[in-house]
């Protein structure tokens, strides 16, 4: 659970280092937009595929669960 948590976290930082960085490449909105929008998406894939990797399912997690319940 931290593990997700500080993962949101560093997500976010990068976000906003992301939005100072663009701030800084280009003078126009839109390019600005665009190169947000498209850094956001690409490190937000690769934070669920990295999280998804990491953590285990939610289904593996309730069947340990229901064999430490029968026992």
């Amino acid at each position: 659970m931290f593990l997700k948590v500080g993962i949101k976290i560093l997500f976010v930082i990068t976000e906003v280092f992301l939005g100072f960085y663009s701030l800084l490449v280009s003078e126009s909105l839109l390019i600005k937009f665009i190169f947000f929008a498209v850094t956001a998406a690409i490190i937000a894939f690769g934070m669920l595929k990295t999280i998804n990797k990491i953590l285990p399912t939610d289904k593996a997690i309730m069947e340990i669960q229901a064999d430490e319940k029968e026992l």
